[in-house]
């Protein structure tokens, strides 16, 4: 039995809202163990939601909807449901009592538009939603032994009558005999090409399955077994986990959650280190990765956003001759803001970023993308490192990856030490 996920909604076509809910119910059911195949997103158009119903009947047993439940026209997925299968709609009464009591709730009247609400296809079952004022509805079997669910386009109106309602109705009625559970690995330093070529034969797995995607700088390899249990799929999963870390020896940072700033972290708590950051293209996005990680005061100090070559060089102790022979992109610059930072901070480690991040400033010399990374340990050695991320036109992913690329280092230096 499959499922089939039917988003409804103009705006998210047109990209005005992001779809989230598909993310989570894709999620949802692969921890349940239903398989889906599809998605659909549709505007509100009664004709073309029916076409994309027509199309979803003939491979998919289960079809969730959301959107189109709230009390406007263009609102109009129940009764267009309803006119697809030929069922008529009927007012429920319990339906417009619990409207009429939540806006009691909150000083307010039922508008009158509110009673298409209560508007429920003859034969489904009501979706409560405890939250708010659209249900949904639960409908089995209109035709050929398909389910039907439909769940507003709030976020946490959905999540919640999902948790509450959905999941223990699809569990009761026999849809959830497995489990698909996943483990994403997580990668920086090496193309997503360079990976897959190093773990090609994984992918002919069937159970489990491993699967390369990249986003934004990172490489992700996500494991899915498919058990009876979570436990019996992880033990699936164990052994393909622990022969790919071999593979990518330190190109695997972390899994699931992991962040490059939480595995830094963790690696300066252990060793009793601390940090001190100096930018400059960035602007304080390193310091905020860092800072983002709960209890990163026990190990980072704070920075210095040397935006200016004045602060660079009275704050960070940067030499202006260096300045104006190499330029404040440079190994040298970059070097002697780690080594400054560390000093004025008096911490550890001192971490650097001197760069061009566009899209104006670059030059043939020095393109934009040009980025210089200083790493100042407890030891007389410093370290810079250049890198050239390209000319893509976008400050912000520049900025990223410089930050993520810092933390890396750092994290290399940390394990090698």
């Amino acid at each position: 039995m499959v499922a089939e996920i039917i988003c409804v909604g103009t705006e998210l076509l047109l990209g005005d809202i992001l779809n989230s809910n598909a993310q989570f119910l894709a999620q949802q059911l692969a921890g349940l163990g239903i398989p889906h195949y599809y998605q659909t997103v549709v505007g509100d158009n009664p004709d073309r939601i029916k076409k994309v119903i027509d199309i979803a009947l003939g491979r998919s047993q289960l079809l969730l909807f959301t959107g189109g439940l709230g009390p406007t026209p263009d609102d109009l997925t129940v009764e267009t449901i309803a006119d697809f299968f030929g069922s008529p709609l009927r007012e429920r009464p319990e339906i417009i009592e619990d409207i009429e009591r939540k806006f009691a709730q909150r000083g307010r009247v039922m508008s009158p538009s509110n009673r298409k609400q209560a508007l429920i296809p003859e034969g489904a079952d009501i979706l409560p939603n405890s939250s708010g004022s659209a249900p949904g509805i639960i409908w089995q079997n209109p035709r050929d032994g398909v389910t039907i669910m439909t769940f507003p386009g709030v976020p946490a109106e959905m999540h919640r009558m999902w948790e509450e309602i959905a999941v223990p109705y699809l569990k009761s009625h026999g849809w959830c005999q497995e489990t698909i559970y996943s483990r994403t690995l997580r990668f920086w330093g090496i193309p997503e090409s360079a990976l897959a070529e190093k773990v090609n034969d994984f992918f002919n797995l069937t159970n489990p399955t491993v699967a390369p995607y990249a986003n934004h700088g990172e490489v992700k390899l996500r494991i899915s077994a498919r058990a009876p249990s979570e436990s019996a799929a992880q033990e699936l999963i164990l052994p393909v986990e622990e022969e790919l870390r071999k593979i990518a020896g330190l190109d695997c940072y972390g899994a699931d959650g992991d962040s490059l700033a939480s595995v830094v972290g963790q690696l300066l708590l252990n060793t009793g280190a601390s940090l001190s950051v100096a930018e400059s293209c960035t602007g304080g996005g390193l310091g905020a990765m860092l800072t983002s990680i709960s209890g990163s005061s026990n190990y980072f100090y704070g920075g210095v956003i040397s935006y200016d070559n004045r602060v660079k060089v009275g704050l960070l102790g940067v030499q202006e001759a260096d300045l104006m022979e190499f330029g404040a992109v440079s190994s040298i610059v970059a070097k002697q803001m780690a080594v400054g930072v560390r000093s004025r901070l008096e911490t550890t480690f001192g971490l650097s970023i001197t760069g061009i991040a566009g899209p104006g400033g670059g030059s043939e010399d020095k393109p934009v993308g040009l980025v210089y990374i200083g790493l100042a340990g407890p030891s007389e050695e410093v370290e810079s490192f250049e890198y050239r991320f390209g000319n893509i036109r976008d400050r912000h992913w520049i900025r990223n990856l410089s930050s993520c690329t810092a933390l890396d280092q750092l994290r290399r230096k940390l394990l090698n030490s």
